[in-house]
């Protein structure tokens, strides 16, 4: 209601001795108005604020088994740090990668495509061309789009380059060209060369005058292996870890030059984490995606020494203790610069576990009654239960109200589930909108799924799970774990056999013929065209 001049002088806070002009009146009008309207746009921009998008920060560990998590069941090492996320979370009995292996599963998980619709989705040398296209969708892409800034830190291992890499100049296509502002990683694996660290495409601390070579197929000469000098080694390889000598440690490749460059084994977690706890800290103030990939407890097992002995299991154990560490001192940082409560965590594993991978460390010889599957059958490389069932926590402090989910989930379904979170529109098919799973509003998550080990595929439904017929061998005797081969159908009713000890195709073939059928309506009729496990 707009006052008229006489209402105005007869109202308390007006009244006066002195006359005031006319024009003075409407000044104080406009005042007044001026006023209201802002303390209406403070409120607003308050509400904004309160409301902005939520952070998005994966913890993804490497060869971590269902089992080696204390929240999981774990005995001879104690992980507080990710119990707590556990426990005031999302816990997930039934959560999977899609893969028995790490490379197909961070594709999966990036893209939120089955790794065996890419032929080339399996263990890549540090040397593979760049594994996701530019022009697909990513996670870190589709949140770009929607005002985030987003960074990896840790392990990439989805390929460099077009095929042929020059490791002294910028290293291009990589992480940032698929949706990333900021990349600090590792290549491949930390037993695979190069042993560099690389910022934003270029190796971090390279001399030119030292210029870095490497190859997977011929040594260079002068270049002393862990095959040819045992004297070197501070850590005896087992199988196929015999190349070239880093740190005292056989790794799997050739590389020559950049000893500047190289890193150091014993820090690296340390290393990692500050690069982690720095971007936190730098994108505070705006809405960001963290990839924090992790190498524990993949080989070569290397704790800082301030944690050996913090477990029972040896070396292994002790990398596990360290990573749970590390995650509980990236929580603190999340918590320090105020924004911890609009962060949704999700930490799981990019596979089964292993114990032997390579190098003789007394993983086997400590694991003690300690199991790394937490009784499921297989493991790394395996199409049984143990080799992509995983450890699988969301953690919303505040939004998420703490449960244990037997929810089927798996990390393809985290593209789609965060799209619907963020509000893009996105017409992935194999990666399924379950946020209400995600979130532990739903104990409902996907209805089937597809599962890889080595380009070998099996199929589960409900509780229920089938593994084809594939030639090779029951046993992979380097690493001493059950794959899942067989001259005959598998199936299994899991919600009654755990641990996959009593095969049912024979008795129930009406229930296999379904299997089948429904596997192969998603995965087609090829899928017995397999390549043999090979451990390098």
């Amino acid at each position: 209601m707009i006052l008229k001049d006489t209402e105005i002088h007869n109202r308390p806070f007006f009244k006066s001795k002195i006359h005031c002009p006319y024009w003075i009146n409407k000044l104080l009008i406009v005042y007044i108005l001026i006023l209201f309207s802002s303390c209406k746009t403070s409120k607003t921009v308050s509400q904004a604020t309160t409301t902005k998008s939520p952070n998005i920060v994966f913890i993804y560990l490497d060869d971590l088994g269902y089992g080696d998590v204390s929240s999981y069941g774990a005995k001879g090492l104690s992980t507080p740090n990710i119990d707590k996320l556990a426990s005031g979370g999302v816990k997930f009995t039934n959560g999977y990668a899609t893969s028995a292996t790490c490379t197909p599963s961070r594709y999966a998980l990036m893209t939120g495509v089955y790794p065996w619709r890419n032929k080339d989705a399996k263990i890549l040398p540090g040397t593979a061309p760049l594994l996701i296209e530019e022009n697909q969708l990513t996670i870190p892409k589709m949140l770009k789009e929607k005002g985030y800034n987003t960074g990896i830190v840790g392990k990439w291992h989805l390929g460099l380059g077009n095929g042929e890499v020059d490791w002294n100049k910028q290293i291009t296509p990589g992480p940032n060209q698929v949706g990333f502002d900021y990349s600090y990683i590792m290549a491949a694996t930390q037993d695979r060369v190069p042993t560099v660290y690389i910022s934003n495409g270029l190796v971090v601390g390279l001399d030119p005058k030292d210029p870095i070579e490497v190859n997977y197929d011929v040594n260079y000469e002068g270049q002393k292996t862990g095959k040819d000098n045992p004297e070197l080694l501070s850590m005896k390889w087992h199988h196929g870890h015999n190349s070239s000598i880093i740190n005292g440690i056989p790794r799997i490749g050739y590389i020559k030059g950049g000893e500047k460059a190289k890193w150091n084994d014993l820090e690296m977690s340390d290393h990692f984490l500050e690069k982690a706890q720095n971007y936190i800290t730098e994108h505070k103030n705006k809405p960001f995606f963290l990839y924090y990939a992790m190498q524990q407890p993949h080989v070569p097992r290397t704790p800082n020494p301030r944690f050996i002995g913090t477990s029972e299991l040896g070396p292994r154990g002790d990398a596990i203790v360290e990573a749970d560490w590390s995650i509980g001192e990236l929580i603190k940082t999340l918590e320090k610069e105020g924004v911890l409560d609009n962060t949704l965590i999700v930490l799981t594993s990019d596979n089964g576990p292993v114990l032997n991978d390579g190098y003789y460390d007394d993983a086997i010889e400590k694991n003690g009654s300690h199991s790394p599957t937490g009784s499921l059958r297989g493991g790394k490389y395996s199409l049984f239960e143990g080799g992509t069932r995983v450890p699988f926590i969301t953690y919303w402090k505040g939004k998420i109200t703490p449960t244990l989910s037997d929810a089927l989930v798996c990390q393809i379904d985290l593209l789609s589930s965060i799209a619907s979170l963020v509000n893009y529109k996105t017409n992935e098919n194999d990666s399924q909108n379950i946020l209400k799973a995600f979130l532990g509003n739903s104990k409902t998550g996907r209805a089937e799924l597809v599962l890889e080990a080595s380009t070998r595929t099996a199929f589960r439904k409900g509780d229920w799970v089938m593994i084809p017929p594939y030639k090779g061998p029951a046993i992979n005797n380097e690493v001493n774990i059950e794959l899942g081969n067989s001259d005959q159908y598998l199936l299994y009713n899991l919600n009654e056999d755990k641990k996959q000890q009593i095969n049912l195709a024979l008795k129930m073939p009406e229930k296999l013929k379904e299997m089948i059928q429904s596997f192969e309506k998603i995965r087609g009729t090829d899928y017995k065209d397999i390549e043999s496990l090979e451990l390098k």
